[in-house]
């Protein structure tokens, strides 16, 4: 039970004022003023129990029991069949010649109070084989030179940090297998993409896998002509996603979610060169042990030595 935040009595004082009353023969006036109560509000309650007994003293709504101008089912109904078709609350009551006041409440109270965002269709696809397309993205780290309030358990109020810059995770990861490779790097400059690019390309190649086509956001170093022209080198399709829509490269998205929860905030490193160097062990059971619920509950390098019929294809 939920109380009013100014009852001054609960069901139990209630009950001790009535027992005062009817039994120790208090006098109303005593009993209401040891209670802190009116004797108008102390004379109700004595009325109650005497009537309901203690279930009299429990507390009751305080809306009307009729409300004679309440909006019809029917017309419920409709405000509901016009929120469907996206009408805002002004426009409904303009339709059905309503107080905009009358319709806000009536969708508020049937919990559509607010028009839903536009869903777009899911547009799930998986490419048919190893290479065919690989997806690269850049995740910004804050680098480590100290140990930081998870370690030294200093409050992050008590000092400043000294800014200690920050690091790039490079990550690579194949569509169809969803083996990855990743590199911590300095920056994400257009050579250090185009370094990175040619390492996954390498990466991927000793595993058995020719990468065809690449997908990258439109960040500078993949828009510029280094990039360019390291694609046309490589034999690499090169594609970038549409403007404000990262879900077009979702596996790289998803993917850095993984290696964030699995790999970076998973410890309280005391140094970037310790967050570093355990990143190997973890990319290495991603790759090899981690069953990955978009491949069948299959880790990648099994999925990859089903694909290329080669036993131990990642290595």
């Amino acid at each position: 039970m939920t109380l009013h935040r100014n009852a001054k009595t609960c069901p139990a004082s209630r009950l001790l004022l009535c027992r005062r009353v009817i039994g120790e023969g208090w006098s109303l006036k005593a009993a209401a003023g040891a209670a802190g109560l009116s004797e108008r509000r102390a004379a109700a309650w004595v009325k109650r129990f005497r009537a309901e007994g203690e279930l009299g003293l429990e507390d009751r709504s305080s809306a009307p029991g009729r409300i004679p101008h309440k909006t019809s089912p029917e017309r419920e109904q409709a405000i509901l069949a016009l929120r469907d078709l996206r009408f805002t609350a002004a426009e409904i009551a303009e339709a059905l010649g309503m107080a905009h006041s009358t319709v806000s409440a009536v969708l508020k109270r049937l919990g559509r109070g607010r028009l839903p965002r536009i869903s777009e269709p899911d547009n799930r696809y998986e490419r048919a084989r190893p290479g065919e397309l690989v997806h690269v993205d850049v995740k910004k780290l804050g680098r480590i030179e100290a140990p930081g309030h998870r370690v030294t358990g200093r409050h992050p109020g008590h000092y400043r940090s000294r800014g200690a810059g920050w690091e790039f995770v490079h990550v690579c990861i194949d569509d169809c297998t969803r083996i990855a490779y990743v590199e911590v790097l300095a920056d994400e400059r257009p050579e250090t993409a185009v370094g990175f690019l040619r390492r996954a390309v390498g990466f991927f190649a000793a595993c058995g896998v020719e990468v065809e086509r690449l997908m990258t956001d439109n960040g500078n170093p993949y828009r510029s002509r280094l990039h360019a022209s390291a694609c046309r080198e490589l034999g690499i399709r090169h594609l970038r996603t549409e403007a404000y829509r990262p879900r077009t490269n979702g596996k790289a998205e998803r993917f850095i979610r993984t290696l964030l929860g699995g790999w970076a905030y998973r410890h309280a490193y005391r140094s970037s060169d310790q967050r570093t160097a355990a990143l190997g062990p973890f990319l290495d059971f991603y790759n090899r042990h981690r069953p990955h619920r978009g491949i069948g509950g299959r880790a990648p390098a099994v999925k990859l030595s089903e694909m290329t019929n080669v036993a131990g294809a990642y290595t």
